[in-house]
Formats: structure tokens, C-alpha cells, sequence
């Protein structure tokens, strides 16, 4: 009877896989990013929207660990971080960890990150992993539909300790959701750049300098249908964003460079955003089924090209010639594409006190008026993109959407907005915005470091709140931005203004503490906003309303842990590999081939040494 169960069990463990670290052909990752300044950390990535999973590949120009996870924007302590290794003898370690402390990392109780490969050549450490967006252990960060900032990190052996100089942290959108490889390319493209020339940046913080220049002349209709920045080598840190405003058909537009918010009003004329590009932008391409519109008698033949320089340094004989590349075809799309700018009027009514830990404005649209200001009824606005648009002390941003008084949706949000990285985003669903709809912008400024107010306005220290929706059908709506009533604001706030402007320069009177700077949010927020809505014609409404109440809507289920740590003394329950021959790959029949031999072996050794002592 012994024997026969012996049998049994012998074919068991011969019918059964082999544990690896190998999970068969690789899926190809569609994202990647460099993590390092030195481009030694790799980082490849794509994602189950449905399933809510993620799959990471780090690769790192080391023999030692590596480590990958997510953190916040103030410190790496409490930060999750994903480690993994190949010992000399060839066995591998895994685990999840979170960071106690700035050199200390401790594993968690929940391993939540499911390991998918761990491979290590003469130079390489390459681990493959899955994680959850959101796991139930509480030391594990969330993967959000935002910015996402990454913790990378690497030894150069196997003892695991962080070292500053090599961790570091990078901010970037995980969830993107189309790629421009999932997108058709026309079969015709012609490249035009948008760029001013040689032109010396100043010495000064902020610069914005803009030139008017023409659209490609085409003799029938064509579609912009992608756009990238063009920033000149070297100058990347200095130019923050370039917008390109669509300009009609106007003969009276000014030449040369010059301010674009000077002595000269000429130099702001055109006002309706069609393309725009910010720090840390990569390329961006439109869904297959719009583009921007360009040879016909409603298209802009002109634009106004807008550069914003930062040069905190203060460097001085830097040339530069960036601009914009865009990429259009004669091969038409099914829509033309539009933008409209929504937020807080910027100028001159904006302000956000001192030593805020956190400080929320707010800008309303309605658009009830958009179909008498465009001449003619206005089909549903199908938004598929965002660009969301703050200066330095900008930490959060979002957008949201009522109907006849209740909320419908947030639109798009980023709680973890990071000035370095403004980028078009596409929307997972298509958001449909009716005649009547009301759409309200909110920003959330932190300003402990500074002891003066902070006013709206085009400096990178002054600040902005915008966010620019890109939709279709395209209409003749360019913006539509809202503004407390400033004068009730700095009244309720002890203050007795004559005007305007003098409330503007009241508000440097108030001492700004904790409850007065409390006390200015709450009345800016329930004070009667003035919408202020323009058409690309320059022709300007306005309105008046009420700021809505906003629901945060709830946080998704968790999902329970179906990853594991692996140890590297143990051979079977947490899937270690043996040295791999010298001869074969990771993924080759003869590295998988021994593997299977080796843990059939091991295992039969076991079964039968416990088998011979029961005899």
C-alpha cells in the first residue's frame, strides 16, 4: 500500500510545473521612462484599467539590489518600495518593504507585489513585477489616476540600505491611457515648426516673449494631428511652456518679439488656445478621430506664439529657438478639435494669502450663453483630453461638472499636481458637456514659504489656475473663467475699498494668520462669482453665479494580496531559481529545462527520504 501511494505521488510531482521566476513569453510594456539623471535605471510599464494592475520592469546598470515603489512629494519615509535581487550563487530574494526611515527600509507584513521575472547579467539587474493600484495594506501607496511620484533605488551588492546618491524620485502620469503606438499614423504627414530664433533670454526670473507667425498655406483642408515641444539642447530647464493661440484672420497683427504682456497690448491680442506644451509635456497625438482643422475659411491663418522663460539663475548669454513641431496630413479626421480654457480669471483679482498650508480658489463657468455667442446652436462638447495649468505652489487641481444643480462628475483631478510635469492627458471615458451644464475649477495652493500674498498673474511666482479642455465639435468658444466679487471678499475681510484696485492693495493690510486666511477662502468661495466667457472673436460676456458644493466621490475596494515574498534559502514554496548556465538566457528550453529538473529533483529527494524513514 506504501508503495502504491508512493507511486501516486511521484506522478504528481512529475505532472506538476516547476516553480520559476520565469513566467513564460514576456507581454511587451508599452510605457517607459528613465528614472536617473544618469540614465542607469530604466523603468518600462503597463497597466489593466479594469483589473486595476499594474506591471513594472526596472532595469538598473548594476550587480546589486534594486528597488521600485511610490512616494509623496514631501518625504520618502512611509513610501512603499518593491526589492529584489540575484545572490552570487545565482538565488534570488523578493519582497515588499516601506521605508522607516531615511536609510532603513522594513518588510511588510502584506506582500502585495506579485514577482513576474528577476534576471541579473555582468552589468543588469532586471526585475519584472505586478502590484495592484490599490492593495489593503496600508504601507502600500496607491497607484492614482495622476501624477504618481516613483521611488527608484540600487545598491551596487546585495545589502539592502538606501543611499541619496542612488535614490531618487521622478513624477510621472502612470496611467495614461492611450499610447501614440495604439494610434493610427496617416500615410501622408507633413512637419511645420512653430519657433521663434535665436533669441537672447534675459536675465530676469520670468520672461514671456511672443511672435506672431503664419499657419502652413494649404489649398485644402487638412488636420494638425499631432504636436511636440521643439526646445532647443541644453535649455530644457529654462523654458517652462509654450502656447500657441489661434489668431483668425487679422492683418493687423504686429512683427518681431516682443512682451507678451508689455508696453505693447498688441503682443496679448488672440486669445483662444489651440496648442500648449508645459515642462515635463512629451508628444502628443489626438484619438484617430479628430484633428485640428487647418486650409478652410473658419481656420486661423495666423497665431501667437507664446514662450514663458524661468531663469532663476540668472544665466546670461543663452540663445535659444524652441517652439512647436506639428505634425498634419490631408487625410481627414471625422471632427476638428477644440480647446476651452476654464478656470480662475487670472488678472488682476487673484490672490492666495501667506503662510497657507493650504488655500482653495475657485473659477465657475456656465454656459448657458455659449450658443448666442457662437451664432448658431452648439451640438454636446465630447471631451476626450486635459491640460491642467498652476504655477509653484499649486498642490492640487480638478474640475467638475453640474447639471440642473447637482453634480455630475469630476472630470479630471490631480491631488499630487507637480509644476515640472504639465502634459495633454487623454480621459479613460469620453465626458459630455450640455448647453446649461456648469463647470467649476478648484486649486489648492500651499504657501509656507513665503511671507507676501501671491496674485494672479503671468510670473512663474505669481500663480494661475487653468485647466484646458480639448473636445469636439469644435466651437467658436474659446474661454470661460470665473472671479469672486473682490470687493464684498476684502469688506467681509475688515477692509473698506472705493474700488477694485484699491481692494487689491487693501488685502497687503490684512494680517494674515490661520484664521484670517481660513476666513478669506470661505468667503471667496461663497461670494458671488463673475463669469467672465470670450469667443475666439474677442467678443466677451458676462455673468454671474454661485460656487457649488463639490462630493468627493468614494475610494474603490482594496485588493487582497496574491503576491509573495522569495527568500533565497527556499528552493520551492517562494519559486527561487538556480544559477543560471552560462550558455542559456533566462527564457531559453535549456534554463527552463534544468530548472524543472532541478525542482522535481529536490522534491522527489524529500518525498523519498520521508518515505524511507517511515519504512
Amino acid at each position: 500500500m506504501s508503495c502504491a501511494f508512493f507511486s501516486r505521488l511521484l506522478m504528481l510531482v512529475l505532472a506538476t510545473p516547476a516553480f520559476s521566476v520565469i513566467s513564460g513569453p514576456k507581454a511587451s510594456l508599452r510605457f517607459s521612462r528613465f528614472l536617473d539623471p544618469s540614465n542607469l535605471m530604466y523603468l518600462l510599464w503597463d497597466f489593466d484599467i479594469k483589473a486595476e494592475m499594474i506591471t513594472f520592469e526596472l532595469r538598473v546598470q548594476t550587480t546589486g539590489w534594486v528597488g521600485l515603489g511610490i512616494t509623496n512629494r514631501y518625504t520618502n519615509v512611509g513610501a512603499d518600495l518593491v526589492v529584489g535581487g540575484v545572490l552570487p550563487e545565482g538565488n534570488i530574494y523578493f519582497s515588499d518593504h516601506h521605508v522607516v526611515d531615511d536609510d532603513t527600509l522594513e518588510e511588510d507584513g502584506s506582500q502585495d507585489a506579485k514577482l513576474l521575472s528577476l534576471t541579473q547579467d555582468a552589468a543588469y539587474t532586471t526585475m519584472r513585477f505586478s502590484r495592484p493600484f490599490r492593495s489593503c495594506d496600508p504601507h502600500d501607496r496607491d497607484i492614482l489616476d495622476e501624477t504618481n511620484r516613483v521611488l527608484a533605488a540600487y545598491g551596487l551588492d546585495d545589502t539592502i540600505r538606501l543611499e541619496r546618491n542612488r535614490t531618487f524620485v521622478k513624477s510621472i502620469y502612470l496611467l495614461q491611457i492611450i499610447h501614440p503606438d495604439d494610434l493610427t499614423t496617416p500615410g501622408i504627414t507633413i512637419i511645420h515648426d512653430l519657433e521663434i530664433r535665436d533669441f537672447l533670454i534675459p536675465e530676469d526670473d520670468t520672461t514671456y516673449i511672443c511672435t506672431f507667425l503664419p499657419l502652413p498655406i494649404v489649398k485644402k483642408k487638412h488636420h494638425i494631428y499631432k504636436f511636440e515641444g521643439k526646445i532647443t539642447p541644453h535649455n530644457e530647464t529654462m523654458v517652462h511652456h509654450i502656447l500657441v493661440y489661434a489668431c483668425g484672420n487679422s492683418s493687423s497683427l504686429p512683427t518681431g518679439l516682443n512682451d507678451c504682456y508689455g508696453g505693447d497690448p498688441a503682443f496679448s491680442l488672440c486669445s483662444q488656445v489651440i496648442i500648449g506644451w508645459a515642462v515635463g509635456g512629451n508628444i502628443y497625438q489626438f484619438p484617430d478621430d479628430v484633428g485640428f482643422s487647418l486650409g478652410t475659411a473658419l481656420d486661423p491663418q495666423w497665431i501667437r506664439l507664446e514662450v514663458h522663460y524661468s531663469n532663476f539663475n540668472g544665466l546670461t548669454g543663452v540663445y535659444d529657438s524652441s517652439g512647436i513641431r506639428l505634425y498634419y496630413t490631408p487625410e481627414l479626421r471625422r471632427y476638428d478639435v477644440g480647446v476651452l480654457q476654464l478656470g480662475f480669471f487670472t488678472f488682476p483679482i487673484h490672490f492666495i494669502p501667506p503662510g497657507a498650508q493650504n488655500f482653495r480658489s475657485y473659477g465657475l463657468c456656465k454656459t448657458g450663453q455659449f450658443e448666442e455667442m457662437n451664432g448658431e446652436p452648439i451640438p454636446d462638447l465630447r471631451v476626450q483630453g486635459y491640460m491642467l495649468h498652476t504655477h509653484l505652489s499649486g498642490r492640487r487641481i480638478k474640475a467638475v461638472q453640474y447639471r440642473n444643480g447637482s453634480q455630475l462628475r469630476i472630470i479630471c483631478k490631480d491631488d499630487a499636481y507637480d509644476f515640472n510635469l504639465q502634459e495633454v492627458r487623454d480621459l479613460k471615458e469620453e465626458v459630455v458637456i450640455k448647453m446649461g451644464d456648469e463647470l467649476l475649477v478648484e486649486c489648492d495652493y500651499q504657501t509656507l514659504d513665503r511671507t507676501m500674498l501671491t496674485f494672479g498673474g503671468p510670473s512663474t511666482l505669481n500663480e494661475m489656475c487653468l485647466i484646458f479642455l480639448f473636445y469636439y465639435p469644435r466651437n467658436n468658444i474659446s474661454s470661460c473663467m470665473g472671479m469672486p466679487d473682490i470687493m464684498h471678499v476684502v469688506r467681509e475681510l475688515g477692509q473698506d475699498p472705493a474700488d477694485n484696485m484699491e481692494a487689491m492693495v487693501m488685502l497687503n493690510d490684512i494680517e494674515w494668520n490661520n484664521e484670517s486666511i481660513q476666513k478669506a477662502e470661505e468667503v471667496c468661495r461663497d461670494s458671488e462669482q463673475v463669469v467672465i466667457i470670450k469667443s475666439v472673436n474677442e467678443v466677451v460676456r458676462n455673468e454671474t453665479g454661485w460656487i457649488p458644493s463639490i462630493i468627493s466621490p468614494p475610494r474603490g475596494p482594496c485588493l487582497e494580496s496574491s503576491g509573495g515574498k522569495v527568500e533565497s534559502q527556499d528552493n520551492l514554496s517562494f519559486r527561487s531559481i538556480s544559477k543560471i548556465p552560462s550558455d542559456s538566457s533566462p527564457s531559453s528550453p535549456i534554463h527552463q529545462f534544468f530548472s524543472s529538473v532541478l525542482v522535481v529533483t529536490s522534491t522527489l529527494f524529500g518525498i523519498l527520504t520521508g518515505f524511507l524513514g517511515e519504512i
